[in-house]
């Protein structure tokens, strides 16, 4: 069976018996054309099923009004209300997205870079893995396309970026299980290279800092097992601990797990702590507290700023911080 090709303008205007430059008119919706002839060239466009050309548009425009958005983890639901706001912005300014995941891996994270460039994107949205840096000290250097790193920060690299006040958070969480009566306090943390990971562990320091107990810390996966097995080793090593910060709710989840089947009790025996606040954190059981993140501004200002950058309404490297919170509940 020969397949079916897509209606061209050309098509329409045999039917309406017209020029094709008077079927443009109509489909760009130009004011130069007389309204009846306009409605009936596009109920023919409709009826026989025309879609418009991005492609045509993109070359005489030299825009796609795409961006491309590369998460970490689309196992995440941190990413799920990032990618909410990004959408909802991409709509209010007229772009569509592409995404793509990386699942926390580089080599990953290079093909997404390389494929939506090929596709020619207007600008990008990245959420870096971060163990290695190359393609974005390359898309800095040699790339001329704007682009916003998004919930992540380089020292080293001074690039557009969106990110949390990492500090803040593991500062107010430790303060808090501090202000408990806790002194044993473990924080359960993802790979040091995760500019996240990092700065939540200086806010935890800075609280133990300042009342003088010892830091301590384990590095597991950023995951509901990775709790679950950090927890698990913990407790069979003897570790005495008495509260728990966990880098993000998903492995708080898994220590909570963990903790029951020991036959600990939350909060009593051991308070948990964790990060983000994503939606299932006031379902489970004990409801979680944790460090709250504005993940649907996160994603609809780091829009904002690509556009800016994408129409030319701003040159200088920006650097912008979103508040946290501390979300108070059952597990401390």
């Amino acid at each position: 069976m020969k397949q079916k090709k897509y209606v061209t303008i050309k098509d329409i205007a045999k039917v309406a018996g017209v020029s094709v430059n008077t079927v443009s008119r109509a489909l760009n919706d130009k004011p130069d054309i007389n309204s009846e002839t306009k409605k009936r060239i596009l109920d023919i466009a409709k009826s026989l099923g025309y879609v418009k050309n991005i492609t045509a548009s993109t070359l005489r425009n030299n825009s796609t009004k795409i961006v491309g958005v590369i998460l970490a983890d689309s196992a995440n639901p941190f990413y799920a209300e990032v990618l909410k706001g990004i959408e909802a912005a991409s709509r209010k300014y007229g772009y569509q997205i592409i995404l793509m995941n990386t699942e926390r891996v580089y080599e990953n994270e290079e093909i997404a870079i390389k494929t939506l460039l090929q596709r020619r994107v207007d600008g990008l949205l990245i959420a870096p893995v971060q163990d290695r840096a190359e393609d974005i000290k390359r898309l800095n250097e040699k790339v001329n396309i704007p682009f916003v790193i998004v919930g992540r920060h380089f020292e080293d690299i001074k690039v557009d970026e969106i990110y949390n006040d990492e500090k803040k958070g593991g500062y107010i969480a430790t303060k808090y299980l501090i202000d408990l009566g806790r002194r044993n306090i473990l924080m359960i943390n993802g790979s040091m290279f995760k500019s996240p990971a990092k700065m939540r562990y200086e806010g935890y320091k800075k609280a133990l800092n300042e009342v003088g107990l010892i830091d301590n810390m384990v590095i597991s996966d950023i995951d509901i097992n990775g709790g679950y097995k950090a927890v698990k080793k913990i407790l069979k090593e003897g570790q005495k601990v008495d509260a728990l910060f966990c880098y993000n709710d998903l492995v708080a989840i898994g220590a909570i797990k963990a903790l029951k089947e020991e036959g600990i009790k939350i909060p009593e025996d051991v308070a948990v702590i964790g990060y983000d606040d994503i939606y299932f954190s006031s379902f489970v059981c004990p409801t979680l507290t944790t460090v709250r993140i504005k993940k649907f501004e996160l994603g609809y200002e780091s829009f904002k700023m690509l556009h800016n950058r994408i129409c030319g309404r701003r040159k200088n490297i920006k650097q912008k911080i979103l508040d946290v919170e501390l979300i108070k509940r059952e597990s401390a």
